[in-house]
């Protein structure tokens, strides 16, 4: 026998059953978090936060048992954390972009505040006038 034989790490099957039906009841938890409104103030802030902590664990159970990867190497085990980290830091620039305010431009809502201000009746005047606005004006 050849001694450059890798270590391979075999799962019983109860294993892969019990992480199975956890995924199970952790998918009728995130069904019932989307049905019942938590919270006091009814908004969907506390449903969200709730769902993505189920979606953490799901995930955290998939890379654990189906993938392996808690009877993997120390630089595997790295490399998942790091690919957490980087979901994670990536939703949060990306939410970012949430909490800011659209820029208007010429032909939206004038009632909208700007984040930066504008003069409209300047720009009204070099905003370029469809077909219809010159044959309405032209009328007597």
């Amino acid at each position: 026998m050849s001694s450059n034989h890798s270590d391979h790490h075999i799962l019983p099957m109860r294993v892969y059953a019990m992480t199975l039906i956890g995924l199970f009841v952790l998918m009728g938890a995130t069904l019932l978090a989307a049905e019942v409104h938590i919270g006091p103030d009814g908004t969907s802030l506390y449903n969200n936060l709730v769902a993505m902590l189920i979606a953490i664990t799901k995930a955290t159970l998939v890379v654990l048992f189906f993938m392996h990867g808690k009877y993997s190497t120390n630089l595997t085990k790295i490399f998942i954390i790091l690919g957490f980290a980087w979901v994670s830091l990536m939703t949060l620039i990306l939410a970012d972009y949430g909490t800011r305010r659209f820029e208007p431009v010429p032909g939206w809502d004038r009632e909208i505040e700007s984040a930066l201000p504008r003069d409209f009746h300047r720009l009204e005047e070099h905003r370029p006038k469809s077909e219809f606005e010159v044959n309405v004006r032209a009328r007597p």
